[in-house]
């Protein structure tokens, strides 16, 4: 399988302005709170940088001075200093928390509401595995970066420059001391980055290649065992296992190897701090409470750079994300609404092609020269060998496809001048693969429109004769469907369908018939549904039941791309033309069938 990975190798800048600027509106809504957690974390950092400073009063001023009530003062004022430091963090914590979970909910609703917008183009190009990865995983990592990133790294540089200070007031000799090994931190980290950047980009891209190659096998899993290759498709998981495998050990390599390297340059720092100072204690030219108090701050000195390495990350896997998801949101639909839209009242159901050009790729046409009138009321079947160019025209007159040439008119009003969604409240499409989605059936009639009422439900169903098997089901309208409705059969999810569209009440309905054999009643059930579900409305059928072919009015026949034949099925097999050859291949059974029952 090519499958292109471009996005998910995209690693993007470690701070990117453009990106952030655009990160940081999805913020405004909460600034409030954004600067109450900022102010909020630098009132903890204070309480950070105060406990060394404490531990020097109380060795320098009461312990030296045997002093226990000044040394018990001390110590609950430490106390009170560290429950402070609690609470904050706590308050801070959570506030990031609710603002993240926020800031992404809002994420994830305008991604979902984009995606909706978007025509079928955008689908036909873009796998829904790619999609939901945006929605899920990228949105996550944004998450993290904004309760983890980047008002944490504020904090981290507050304590830094507060720990530079404070050390430069207490000893500043001591404090060249512990820069002295900057440099080496500066290689370390430099380093790091480098080879975590490329590893970054291994993991994310294996990762990819396992979920599309799980997804394809898990999907195709009855083509995988009836052709007998699991062993195949093992080895080809396991290859691709590997390499993720691989790709996370490499990144543990490095973070193993950064942090103790960290580690060490401090420990070395620390080595030279108690034998530099502790030769001046011995002097008496420094306090025994300020050596200690500085080795405590050389400590968390290099906490906060340790954290700046790992929020590196963070913001990085951010940047990278954010640019897929913008990519995504800035993606524009190919069918633009017009922007004084002619309103669509009363809809006869008049339909016209005119001249009707097509093409999916440039220099490849699936339909041109395509000229049809269909009258309010007429029921008009379609019919055609596989690739004549069925379901592109049903395609294009719901617009879910932008027509470069020619034109089509509802009522006499060109597409282009209707809103997508004025065009579609009048238009009823029922698929041959009926799509049913999770709940029960009630919500699967009325699509979780509230202006339907529950008796219009029951009326649809009555009508096209749902009730039958619907009245037999536990909990009847109120059923839970399994996914896509498997645990109904094909012939019932389609008379579900129909009610589906009968409730809604079109002006015009497109039916792509399915073309699955169903039993003997079902059959007759559906015919009758059928019957009424077109009575009154404008029909547009693919159609592939002989039954349904001689109940219209005319049939269209196409071929290649182009329509070649009118007319009634009569009219049709007296031509011998390509209606009579698909008559003879396809229907003629039929007719039997219809003449023994």
């Amino acid at each position: 399988m090519d499958v292109s990975y471009h996005d998910e190798e995209i690693l993007g800048k470690a701070y990117d302005n453009r990106l952030m600027k655009r990160l940081l509106t999805y913020l405004k809504p909460y600034r409030r709170l954004v600067l109450l957690s900022v102010a909020i974390l630098l009132l903890s950092s204070l309480t950070q940088l105060a406990g060394p400073y404490l531990t020097k009063v109380a060795i320098d001023k009461y312990i030296t001075a045997g002093d226990s009530k000044g040394l018990l003062r001390i110590i609950f004022l430490f106390m009170g200093v560290i429950a402070l430091g609690f609470s904050l963090e706590y308050i801070r914590v959570y506030l990031m928390e609710y603002i993240g979970q926020k800031a992404m909910y809002d994420m994830r609703m305008e991604i979902f509401s984009h995606v909706q917008e978007l025509n079928l183009t955008f689908f036909d190009k873009n796998p829904v595995g790619r999609i939901l990865t945006r929605i899920t995983f990228d949105v996550n990592v944004l998450n993290e970066m904004f309760t983890s990133g980047v008002v944490a790294i504020f904090g981290d540089i507050f304590i830094l420059i507060g720990i530079v200070v404070v050390m430069l007031l207490l000893k500043w000799q001591l404090a060249l001391i512990v820069f002295s090994v900057i440099p080496f931190l500066v290689i370390a980290t430099a380093v790091f980055r480098k080879k975590v950047r490329q590893s970054y980009r291994d993991v994310r891209t294996a990762t990819a290649r396992i979920n599309a190659y799980t997804q394809e096998h898990i999907t195709g899993i009855s083509v995988v065992q009836s052709f007998t290759v699991e062993q195949k498709a093992y080895s080809g998981f396991e290859k691709i296992n590997k390499n993720l495998m691989n790709a996370r050990l490499r990144s543990v390599f490095y973070y193993a190897v950064f942090f103790p390297v960290v580690e060490l340059i401090g420990a070395f720092s620390l080595v030279l701090i108690i034998g530099y100072g502790g030769s001046k204690v011995i002097a008496g030219t420094l306090t025994l409470g300020a050596l200690v108090a500085f080795i405590q701050y050389a400590d968390r000195f290099y906490r906060p750079i340790r954290d700046l390495s790992e929020k590196y990350n963070i913001l990085q896997s951010a940047m990278a994300s954010s640019e897929r998801i913008f990519k995504l949101l800035d993606t524009k639909s190919d069918i633009i609404n017009p922007e004084n839209p002619i309103p669509l009242n009363k809809v006869q159901g008049k339909i016209e092609f005119k001249d009707l050009y097509f093409e999916y790729e440039k220099g490849n046409p699936v339909l041109y020269d395509i000229n049809l009138k269909i009258q309010p009321g007429e029921k008009i079947a379609i019919v055609g060998v596989t690739g004549s160019g069925k379901t592109t025209l049903i395609n294009l007159l719901c617009r879910f496809y932008e027509y470069k040439r020619g034109e089509i008119l509802i009522d006499g009003v060109s597409l282009k001048k209707i809103r997508e969604k004025d065009l579609r409240k009048n238009i009823a499409l029922v698929l041959q693969d009926v799509f049913m989605f999770a709940g029960d059936i009630k919500r699967n009639i009325r699509l979780d429109s509230k202006e339907i009422s529950l008796e219009r439900i029951k009326q649809a169903a009555f009508e096209v004769g749902a009730d039958k098997f619907i009245d037999k089901l536990d909990g009847g309208l109120d059923f839970q469907l399994k996914e896509r409705g498997l645990n109904l059969s094909v012939g019932q999810r389609q008379i579900i369908a129909f009610a589906r569209a009968l409730v809604f009440d079109p002006a015009i309905l497109i039916l792509d018939e399915a073309t699955s054999s169903v039993d003997t009643e079902t059959e007759i059930l559906i015919q009758k549904a059928l019957k009424k579900l077109l009575a009154g409305r404008t029909s547009i059928i693919i159609a592939h039941r002989l039954s349904t072919i001689k109940g219209v009015d005319r049939i269209v026949v196409m071929h290649k791309g182009k329509i070649r034949e009118i007319g009634t099925h009569d009219e049709l097999l007296q031509k011998q033309g390509i209606y009579s050859r698909l008559y003879q291949l396809q229907y003629k059974d039929q007719e039997v069938t219809i003449v023994d029952g």
